[in-house]
């Protein structure tokens, strides 16, 4: 396969792996499609399969014992999902559902033996992995840091960037943020309640930072976003 069909080069967690080496691993893969609202795994699940996202986007949330549900992250082509479990020596459940958020979402899964016996081939690559893990951690803990001691206005600016620095188109206007998030969605992202983050949106829209339109957002001024966010 070419390199830029090789689905492995494009993530993360394999950057530094040879197209030689990704290729020893492509007849493992395994490929299926999901529509919009389908679950690619979900919480507390005890399979061991790590997965990569080739098209789509991809939504993992929580839900509580009262069904509260938390949206904890968004992912895009080439992101890595479900490695908990995979790396877990332990082998514990799945800590996440991971819900398509388009039809057609498109990955590719790797079950845990195949890859732990192709890390044994090539076990410099799994230095590079601890690498990205490791990031993960930092940017969980970063996450838990902004619950605890940010206030919601400042918590949705920061949101806002990043999917903008994720998902943003530059337009005319600005930055356009296809999010495909609902109200509810977007609340649970921010870690608020939907009437919080909507009265957050309202007043950055009305100081004319952003402008809203249905699911996705224009962003005017991401300078004020940024100052916002560190207040």
């Amino acid at each position: 396969m070419p390199d830029e069909g090789n689905t492995l080069l494009h993530t993360a967690l394999f950057a530094q792996v040879s197209p030689d080496e990704a290729g020893e691993l492509l007849p493992f893969l395994n490929e299926a499609v999901y529509d919009k609202g389908e679950s690619i795994f979900s919480e507390g699940d005890t399979d061991h399969r790590l997965y990569v996202l080739e098209s789509g986007k991809v939504k993992l949330t929580r839900t509580s014992c009262d069904q509260r549900v938390q949206l904890l992250s968004i992912h895009a082509r080439g992101e890595v999902l479900g490695e908990i479990p995979v790396f877990d020596p332990n082998g514990g459940p799945r800590t996440a559902s991971a819900v398509a958020m388009t039809d057609g979402t498109r990955v590719v899964w790797l079950e845990r033996d195949v890859l732990f016996a192709w890390l044994d081939q090539h076990p410099r690559v799994a230095v590079d992995m601890l690498r990205v893990l490791a990031g993960r951690m930092r940017s969980n803990n970063e996450h838990i840091s902004d619950l605890v001691f940010m206030d919601v206005p400042g918590r949705l600016a920061k949101t806002l960037l990043n999917l903008g620095s994720r998902f943003g188109e530059p337009v005319e206007e600005g930055l356009l943020v296809p999010h495909d998030l609902t109200q509810e969605e977007m609340a649970q992202l921010v870690g608020s309640s939907r009437e919080t983050v909507n009265k957050a949106l309202t007043d950055f829209s009305n100081r004319g930072w952003i402008a809203r339109r249905g699911r996705s957002i224009v962003i005017y001024q991401p300078g004020m976003l940024i100052r916002r966010s560190r207040r």
